[in-house]
């Protein structure tokens, strides 16, 4: 008995467990640049395992589906390391929130929107140019679109609470325009087709929104 405890210690040991996330990771990156370079349809399960240098059982194994690969992805390229903490827990959405000034709020939040796009816009095109093919990459697409449509009415709410948000607007207007304004759609137009710079993407939102959304002085 003392040696099957023993030997159960030892394959759960942290070496195991540390060899497991660096696997998983290693995994993650290699189908985020074939996502990225090749679209989803184009990059298959078996390729990925090659890239990654892994057997096609190990990432079915770690993952389940080609589906939840990509779900995977997407977790680790919005949330970065804390893939297991909500959007709206993460702490510069957190600081976001708890900015007291409402403009530098706004611009606090169009300098995210730029962070996370940088880092996240090209798997989002993916998620998006998949969802009408694939029903759980739809679902998907859905979840990231309520997702975040939730996390942009949080912060007009918190406007409409400190009396910041324009007299013409409310929640309702203000969370859409919001939506609309920060979409992962419209920052690609910019920068991708029109060429901007994320710089000069996140001065113009920032501008916009503080002009928009706040209420100012007659």
């Amino acid at each position: 008995m003392a040696s099957q405890a023993k030997s159960r210690r030892s394959y759960d040991s942290p070496r195991r467990r540390a060899q497991a996330a660096e696997t998983r990771e290693l995994i993650l990156s290699e189908a985020q640049r074939l996502f990225e370079r090749d679209g989803y349809a184009g990059s298959s399960v078996a390729s990925i395992a090659v890239a990654a240098g892994v057997a096609l059982k190990t990432v079915y194994l770690i993952f389940g589906s080609k589906p939840e690969l990509l779900r995977a992805v997407w977790h680790r390229v919005l949330r970065g390391s804390r893939d297991d903490v909500p959007v709206g827990e993460q702490d510069w959405f957190r600081e976001v929130m708890q900015e007291p000034d409402p403009r530098r709020r706004l611009l606090l939040n169009a300098h995210n929107s730029r962070m996370v796009k940088q880092r996240a816009g090209a798997i989002m095109e993916v998620i998006r140019a998949a969802a009408p093919g694939d029903t759980e990459i739809g679902e998907l697409w859905n979840r990231v679109q309520t997702d975040f449509h939730a996390n942009q009415r949080a912060i007009i709410e918190s406007l409409a609470a400190d009396g910041a948000l324009a007299a013409d607007l409310d929640t309702d207007a203000g969370a859409d325009m919001l939506w609309a304004l920060n979409h992962p759609t419209l920052y690609h137009l910019l920068t991708t087709e029109r060429g901007w710079t994320p710089d000069q993407y996140e001065q113009w939102l920032g501008e916009l929104l503080t002009l928009r959304l706040l209420k100012h002085p007659k």
